[in-house]
């Protein structure tokens, strides 16, 4: 008999392995691209220079290449650390912007992965944060080692605890969740404010908490007025932690199955149900450790207009990265470089900060209407499964 030979497929599946991540992240990546030349092209029509906008954008993102040269070298040649500090503020402030992004955007994401549209992580990042204050300031004399795990456990339970709402009316009812959350919203909005000027308002005129006790304060890595935390890193392992719990777990399998398909999941013996309920409750827990994040580590307290809008950006977030921990990751570090660079922006090239909203409104419209970008780059359509998960929680 003579010896067969089977040919390396090696190199075909490498290529198709490089279409397949293309045909995944070429749509957002070209968004994005192209939401910087649309602000390029309202930088130029509005008499500035794009070009010196985007160099201020970006050197207050990610620090001036000379100002690292300048530290490192009086650091080497003295062993003082204020001009390196000074160096490497701007990209640690653009971390720090970008770790409740993370946590947020997450929370939608999860909500997305089972067909569920939860627009309420502002309203649960609110009642995180004011639980995790709550703790933080109330409990004193507890070492840190105890502390500092209580309250960011008590802004997980208060997120937890108000996604559950929206979510059991879901199941048990029908009731629609993105009514159901936005309602959700306006009820935290108008409970901190009560909250805020009476039972939990220290003490003078300012409608805010007393601050926490230095015990519950996430821990900093370097000198003032670098802010940047620990709350960075637990955002990447909730990352990870998410990620490993939908593609590696059972329970993440039913979630994604019930997302991609209710009636078939259900037709296979899957609780669609307790899958509802479960998904509010850890895109609750997510946006309220967004919260807890922004509190315990960065303002150590709670003031009316606390939050910068985290929990709508969210959905722009979950949208950009695809619904993928990874992909969330990556847009949430985006969102915080140009946060992070628009104030410069503005003080040095005096381009005014509205412009970043104008990126970020037309980065979110083109994930949003991907034909557009096939269109505009003649990118082959995507398969019919690439986006059902994000379009099943409406009209059901």
């Amino acid at each position: 008999m003579s010896n067969l030979t089977v040919p390396a497929p090696s190199a075909e599946k490498k290529e198709s392995k490089i279409g397949a991540i293309w045909r995944a992240i070429s749509v957002p990546v070209l968004a994005v691209v192209t939401g910087l030349i649309v602000g390029a092209i309202v930088i130029l029509v509005s008499g500035e220079n794009p070009i010196s906008a985007y160099g201020a954008l970006f050197t207050g993102s990610f620090g001036s290449p000379a100002a690292y040269v300048e530290g490192f070298s009086i650091w080497f040649s003295s062993g003082q650390t204020g001009a390196l500090v000074r160096a490497f503020y701007p990209l640690t402030e653009s971390l720090v912007i970008a770790t409740p992004y993370i946590f947020a955007g997450l929370a939608v994401a999860v909500g997305f992965r089972c067909g569920l549209f939860n627009i309420g992580a502002e309203g649960q990042f609110f009642i995180g944060a004011l639980c995790s204050a709550f703790v933080g300031y109330s409990l004193r004399g507890l070492p840190m080692i105890v502390h500092l795990p209580l309250a960011i456990l008590a802004g997980a339970l208060g997120g937890a605890l108000w996604g559950a709402i929206p979510g059991y009316l879901k199941a048990k009812f029908g009731a629609h969740e993105v009514v159901n959350t936005i309602m959700m919203n306006w009820i935290a909005f108008r409970l901190s404010d009560w909250l805020l000027k009476g039972p939990m308002k220290a003490s003078g005129f300012r409608p805010v908490t007393p601050n926490i006790a230095a015990s519950a304060e996430l821990p900093r890595f370097f000198p003032d007025p670098i802010r940047f935390n620990l709350g960075f890193f637990l955002a990447l392992l909730a990352a990870y932690l998410l990620y490993w719990f939908l593609f590696k777990t059972t329970l993440g399998f039913e979630i994604r199955s019930v997302g991609a398909n209710p009636d078939a999941a259900k037709y296979a013996g899957m609780n669609i149900i307790r899958n509802f309920v479960l998904v509010m409750v850890i895109s609750g827990a997510l946006a309220g450790l967004a919260g807890a994040a922004q509190v315990l580590g960065v303002d150590h307290w709670v003031g009316q207009g606390f939050s910068a809008g985290y929990g709508f950006d969210a959905i722009a977030l979950a949208l950009l990265g695809h619904s993928h921990p990874a992909g969330v990751v990556l847009a949430a570090l985006l969102f915080g470089f140009l946060r992070g660079g628009a104030t410069n922006m503005q003080s040095i090239a005096r381009i005014p900060i509205d412009i970043i909203s104008i990126i970020q409104g037309m980065v979110i419209i083109f994930i949003a209407a991907p034909a557009i970008i096939r269109g505009l780059y003649r990118l082959r359509g995507a398969k019919d499964d690439d986006e059902a998960v994000l379009t099943r929680g409406w009209g059901k």
